[in-house]
């Protein structure tokens, strides 16, 4: 007899029972929003092969202590610090990486300049990486601040953040603060010799840095919209309507569409396929949340076994748009 393939929902394994385990396996096969102009040599999205995963992501989450993970995990319920904390867990247990600090405070006198998000080093190569991280949702606005590419355009479900605003701090403040002077004292006293590489070249010169910003865009669903200057090919889509004009894209979906509510911090990886309900008997308690509040659901049409992410947000959204940096 064949074996059956499990499912998979954006290269998800569907079958995984813990959450903790998909949203790990949507993190390491995940694309960056957009594509940052390096300002280092090796920035970059870290890939498969450089984790040791090229050909084993599936077995190495088999392997991971299950019940550890679930216990972190209900610890970290803020979007931001549940994500840093699954790239601890990656980096730290993956076959060719190890994690060698994490949320590195840098200090001037009494004054704080920032923290060093993870620095983590290469099984074949010891030279320490310092790795800034952020997972982002941000819906575009088909009329907003800047030309129509701009990512001043695309801000957070909340209001208060950009496209525009994330990628210009991690330009110009967290990815250059691990070669400032402050930053490299601190390293060089702090890690272990071996950590530092060849002791012939001062840390400055073996220093590399590395940024991940996976996330989804979620487009308007009434009118057409570019994706922002230099988003990735492959970047996960979405899209979004306010709540009064639910009825008219629901009238676009195929009667057997079901759906799946998001809760943070699960915002990652698609949920299994038994949470997946007929839309009907869930709508009235998600729009009346959505009336308050942006919420996050799934789509999932069976025939095509394929997905579709929606944000629902309030008629009165956004409320505020952030100013263009």
């Amino acid at each position: 007899m064949q074996a059956i393939t499990p499912q998979r929902l954006e290269g998800v394994d569907s079958s995984r029972k813990n959450a903790i385990t998909r949203d790990l396996a949507w993190l390491a096969i995940t694309p960056d929003v957009v594509e940052l102009p390096p300002p280092f040599p090796q920035a970059g999205r870290l890939s498969l092969a450089e984790l040791g995963l090229n050909e084993g992501l599936d077995a190495w989450l088999d392997g991971l202590s299950v019940p550890d993970l679930a216990r972190n995990g209900r610890r970290a319920s803020r979007m931001g610090h549940y994500h840093e904390q699954l790239w601890h867990w990656l980096l730290d247990s993956a076959p060719n990486t190890r994690l060698l600090a994490h949320n590195v405070r840098i200090t001037r006198k009494r004054s704080t300049l920032g923290e060093l998000d993870m620095l983590y080093r290469r099984c074949d190569y010891p030279a320490p990486v310092h790795l800034e991280v952020a997972i982002k949702f941000y819906l575009g606005l088909p009329d907003g601040p800047g030309e129509e590419t701009s990512h001043s355009r695309w801000i957070g479900p909340g209001g208060l953040d950009s496209l525009a605003l994330k990628c210009r701090h991690l330009q110009r403040h967290q990815l250059p603060l691990s070669t400032t002077p402050e930053a490299l004292d601190v390293l060089t006293h702090w890690l272990a010799p071996r950590d530092i590489g060849p002791l012939a070249r001062p840390l400055a010169a073996q220093l590399t840095q590395r940024l991940a910003m996976p996330g989804v865009l979620f487009y308007p669903w009434h009118v057409a919209m570019p994706p922002p200057e230099g988003a990735t090919a492959t970047h996960r889509r979405g899209r979004w309507c306010h709540v009064g004009d639910w009825p008219a894209l629901a009238a676009t979906l195929p009667d057997i569409v079901q759906l799946a509510w998001l809760a943070k911090p699960h915002w990652l990886a698609p949920p299994p396929l038994e949470a997946f309900v007929p839309a009907s008997g869930s709508l009235t308690a998600l729009l009346a949340m959505a009336h308050q509040q942006p919420q996050q659901i799934m789509l999932y049409n069976p025939l095509e076994m394929r997905t579709e992410r929606l944000f629902i947000v309030p008629d009165s959204w956004p409320r505020q748009v952030p100013l263009p940096p």
